[in-house]
């Protein structure tokens, strides 16, 4: 339960039809081995205590009086187990019988809570047996309990406030209004789904799909527990297609099985989500009832997957899909500016590096969607003391094969007269060395521009900005940055897309030899013609700050929760020593270097985050990382 990390489960249990007893000893023995696997949260299907397939075996007092004592059986079972779980049974009430969820934990009853949407079509006529729910809520006695009857309750854990537990039945959530919706308004941070869901061709997609929009429109987790093996075939099969969602993503399935399917609610990822979004509470919660319940608390194992990259999809197709969409948009947003300033020019420095190599293939498409010539762009090459054959040459070939314009400016001379006018010694490489050749290609480039009636396009990426690694007034600087909302993990995968599906084998030859390259700016001397100087040898590896972004601004994690998924995240590859110390810098960086975001050129979002100061990323210049590095000090 520590990190807001709580451990849940949608269990289906092996059953026989009106067998209670012997449903009872399966439930139990999931309850246990759900238990024995850290499980905090467990959700059984609907009316699995006696079976869903009863038919009119539920007008036989036998089967209801053994449902209610098979509960009572559990709940004295489950006294010592550190858990919350749901499980469904038939329950009488003032001459009525009900289909409902009885909540437990630690051997009390908390709650039943009834179905409120009956399914009367399709072959079943569960308002033949069962009422559907009112808004009145009650106390009644049951299992040899006193608990309240009503579907308007919330479960509150003591131990983890954020922790809000609301539950629904099956059908509810085919709704036009889900009982679940009223719920999350109230404060629910979890729905509970207990379900005894017909299998059908093509259903179980529909169902998956129901399951993801509902937690993504609400916000929350959601845990799907379906009947499964044991209940009648006669004339339906149920699958146990158990599912397990957060916020619209799908955390875990399992179909055709029985058992149970495991993972990970991040519940401070949601709340966090829900403030940002100012999610739309409810302000009238007077007929909610709130019950608590304690769960101990204890460190949660993490087996729900984290992706290192979080930027970049993980299944091929859908990166394909995902670098071609960026790519348009990013293009589209150049393509409005050029249309906006009666601009048909586009000047813009080429390295040979990553950068400046997807910035172009962005340029060129944006000139095509205008029906402009390629020529139209001017790449522009300014060597200078660490520049090297390699990344010269690729820069040329590549504006070549694109078609655009080469211009080559040797800046050399220029830097060296600044020296001498600023009374620097050439020998000394430090800061003013390496700034005064950024700032001289960024005045070439406005220059040329101006001169031409262009726009300069801006090259530096989010994952850059994020670290203040660029010169201020340099390549910083710029009319549009084509680049700025994307990270550099995704610059790569970009450019490696456009090698791919590059239109000849010499361009696709020199986009991959590009991404070979040694991510650099090439401002010291380079030796015997290799780059001397290594970006992430000085800030560290992108992939690991690009992590750290990706957690630290979209999410809002603390720093010892975005350590603990980066040594998950990235186990095998770097240690915990490695990470604290590029993410100490990362903060250290993130907070000393956003008065350069802070007058930020414009540029298209192409994702979920952006450090535009007009846009998602709002922060004073001279705000104190102070409390985020002390969070991490004693690690």
């Amino acid at each position: 339960m520590t990190d807001g990390f709580i451990k849940v489960a949608a269990g289906t249990p092996k059953i026989r039809v009106a067998d209670v007893s012997y449903n009872r000893d399966s439930i139990l023995a999931l309850i246990k081995k759900a238990g024995g696997k850290g499980v905090k949260i467990l959700t059984l299907p609907e009316l699995c205590l006696s079976g869903y397939t009863c038919a009119d075996l539920f007008e036989q007092d036998v089967l209801l009086s053994g449902a209610e004592e098979g509960l009572a059986q559990i709940l004295s079972a489950t006294a010592d187990t550190d858990m919350l779980f749901a499980l469904g049974l038939p329950v009488r009430s003032g001459g009525k019988l009900y289909d409902c969820a009885a909540v437990c934990c630690s051997g009390e009853l908390l709650a039943l809570v009834p179905k409120t949407s009956l399914r009367d079509c399709g072959g079943l006529s569960e308002t033949r047996w069962f009422t559907a729910s009112d808004c009145t809520g009650k106390m009644m006695s049951f299992a040899g309990r006193e608990t309240y009857f009503g579907r308007d309750v919330l479960f509150n854990c003591s131990d983890l406030p954020e922790l809000c537990v609301g539950v629904e039945i099956c059908e509810d959530i085919w709704a036009a209004v889900p009982p679940s919706s009223a719920l999350a308004l109230a404060g629910a941070t979890l729905i509970l789904n207990l379900s005894a869901s017909g299998e059908t061709a093509g259903r179980a997609d529909y169902r998956r799909e129901l399951v993801k929009n509902q937690s993504a429109r609400l916000v929350c987790g959601y845990v799907f527990a379906d009947a499964g093996d044991g209940e009648s075939t006669t004339d339906t099969v149920f699958c146990g297609h158990d599912l397990i969602a957060e916020n619209g993503g799908l955390l875990a399935e399992s179909r055709f099985d029985t058992g149970l399917v495991i993972s990970e609610l991040d519940i401070s990822r949601l709340i966090f989500e829900r403030r940002r979004i100012a999610f739309c509470r409810s302000s009238d919660n007077s007929g909610i009832v709130r019950k608590s319940f304690n769960l101990q608390k204890s460190e949660t194992e993490l087996t729900r997957e984290i992706n290192p990259l979080p930027f970049i999809p993980q299944d091929s197709e859908k990166r394909a899909e995902r670098c071609g969409e960026v790519l348009r948009i990013a293009a589209l947003g150049l393509k409005k500016r050029l249309e906006h300033t009666h601009t048909e020019k586009l000047v813009l420095g080429v390295s040979g590096g990553l950068d400046s190599t997807l910035a172009m293939l962005i340029s060129t498409r944006a000139l095509d969607m205008l029906g402009l010539e390629r020529e139209n762009l001017i790449a522009v090459t300014m060597p200078c003391f660490g520049t090297t054959p390699r990344t010269r040459g690729n820069a040329e070939k590549l504006t070549s094969l694109l078609g655009a314009q080469l211009k080559t400016v040797e800046i050399s001379a220029a830097v060296r007269q600044h020296f001498a006018d600023i009374g620097h010694d050439e020998n000394d490489r430090n800061v003013v060395y390496e700034n005064s050749q950024a700032r001289e290609r960024t005045q070439v480039l406005m220059d040329i521009a101006n001169g031409c009636g262009a726009l300069v396009v801006g090259t530096g990426d989010m994952s850059e900005l994020a670290l203040g690694w660029a010169t201020y007034n340099g390549d910083h600087m710029s009319m549009y940055g084509v680049n700025s909302g994307i990270p550099k993990t995704l610059v790569r995968h970009l450019v490696a897309y456009c090698a791919d599906t590059a239109e000849s084998g010499e361009l696709k030859a020199v986009l991959t030899d590009v991404l070979e390259t040694p991510v650099s700016p090439e401002l010291l001397p380079a030796f015997e013609d290799d780059i001397s100087q290594r970006t992430e040898e000085l800030v560290g590896p992108y992939e690991l700050h690009d992590f750290f972004l990706y957690y630290f601004v979209r999410w809002g994690f603390r720093p010892k929760k975005v350590l603990r998924l980066a040594e998950y995240a990235f186990a095998g590859v770097y240690g915990r020593e490695t990470i604290l110390k590029w993410l100490r810098i990362f903060i250290s960086r993130f907070f000393s270097q956003q008065f350069k975001r802070s007058c930020l050129p414009d540029g298209p979002k192409v994702g979920t985050l952006s450090l535009s100061p007009r846009g998602d990323w709002h922060m004073p210049s001279d705000a104190v990382c102070r409390l985020w590095l002390e969070e991490l000090g004693g690690l």
